[in-house]
């Protein structure tokens, strides 16, 4: 332990955090408030339906293996300890269920909600279809 005032004490922060994430350029709503929630998903649980969120959100992945899809980006699977962000606004957040069969995922999430606007907004399928040509081809299984 280190005594107060000692060098070494007042330098180890440079070394206790890690950055998992840097994401550019950001846009937030004015007015937004923050909101981190925890989600857990039981095995093979398909996630949330097509959604969108009012603001960006930043995800980690604690346990499991999230299916991640945003609109524009191909599907992809975040593994316990890393992490995933979307910028929110009109992008459509297409997966975030879990990619195991066989055992528990969860993930916590940080978002910045536009004031009036709910946390999570479903997408209705007439806009899933009109905007089908921005999703990225899903692999073939």
């Amino acid at each position: 332990m280190h005594a107060a005032g000692d060098p070494a004490a007042s330098e180890s922060w440079m070394t206790a955090a890690q950055v998992l994430q840097d994401a550019a350029p950001l846009t937030i709503p004015e007015g937004a408030s923050a909101m981190t929630v925890q989600v857990e998903w039981e095995p093979g649980d398909p996630g949330t339906p097509p959604h969108r969120h009012s603001g960006p959100a930043f995800g980690y992945v604690v346990e499991g293996a999230v299916r991640f899809e945003l609109e524009g980006e191909p599907e992809r699977v975040v593994e316990a300890g890393g992490t995933f962000w979307e910028p929110g606004g009109e992008v459509i957040h297409y997966q975030d269920g879990n990619a195991l069969g066989d055992a528990r995922t969860r993930f916590v999430v940080t978002m910045m909600c536009a004031p009036g606007k709910p946390m999570l907004e479903l997408v209705p399928k007439e806009e899933l279809e009109q905007r089908a040509h921005l999703r990225v081809p899903r692999p073939t299984e």
